[in-house]
C-alpha cells in the first residue's frame, strides 16, 4: 500500500512539474504556433509574463520536484505548487487591483488569422490555457500530493493502532478481558 501512494506521489510530482514547465514557457513558445498573448512575438520578454507566467511556473515546476524527490518535505513542495497554481488563477486580477500603477500585464490574447476556433473562443482557449485553468489543475494537482504525502506519512501511525486493537479487545466501558 505504501509503494502504490509513493507512486501516485511521484506522478503528482511529475505532472506539476509537467504543468509549471508549461505555465512558464507557453508565454514565450506560445507564438511560434499562434497561440499567444501580447507581444506576440517568441521569447520576448515583459514584467507581466515574469510575474505573471514564469514565476508562479517556476514554483509550481519545484514545488513538484521537491514532491518527487519524497520525504517529509514533500509537503513543503505541494504547498509551494499550490501557491503557484493559485497564483495563475487569481495574479490578473490582484495585479490589476493592487499593481495597476506598475503596468504589469500578461497581454491581450492574440486570435491568429488561420485558427480553427473564431477569435472569442481563441481568446477564451488562450485565458483558460495559460492562467485560469491552468492554475485550476496545478492547485488539484498539489492538493492530490499534499494528500497523498499526508496518507503516507499517516498510515503507518494508523495500521499500527489497528494491531493494538487486534490484540487488545475492549468492551464499551474500556476494561480488558
Amino acid at each position: 500500500m505504501a509503494t502504490a501512494s509513493l507512486n501516485r506521489g511521484r506522478a503528482a510530482g511529475a505532472l506539476l512539474m509537467l504543468l509549471g514547465a508549461w505555465g512558464a514557457l507557453v508565454p514565450f513558445v506560445g507564438p511560434y504556433f499562434g497561440f499567444a498573448f501580447t507581444p506576440d512575438k517568441a521569447w520576448a520578454y515583459t514584467s507581466g509574463r515574469l510575474w505573471l507566467s514564469v514565476l508562479p511556473g517556476a514554483a509550481a515546476f519545484l514545488g513538484g520536484l521537491v514532491v518527487l524527490g519524497g520525504g517529509r518535505i514533500a509537503a513543503v513542495g505541494a504547498l509551494l505548487a499550490a501557491a503557484g497554481g493559485a497564483w495563475f488563477a487569481i495574479g490578473q486580477p490582484v495585479v490589476s487591483f493592487a499593481a495597476a500603477s506598475y503596468h504589469l500585464s500578461p497581454g491581450t490574447p492574440v486570435a491568429a488569422s488561420g485558427s480553427v476556433f473564431g477569435p472569442a473562443a481563441m481568446r477564451f482557449l488562450e485565458s483558460l490555457a495559460f492562467f485560469y485553468g491552468l492554475g485550476i489543475v496545478i492547485v488539484f494537482c498539489a492538493a492530490l500530493a499534499l494528500g497523498e504525502v499526508i496518507v503516507a506519512h499517516l498510515a503507518p501511525r494508523w495500521s499500527g493502532n489497528q494491531a493494538a486493537d487486534a490484540f487488545e479487545p475492549t468492551d464499551q466501558y474500556g476494561a480488558a478481558y
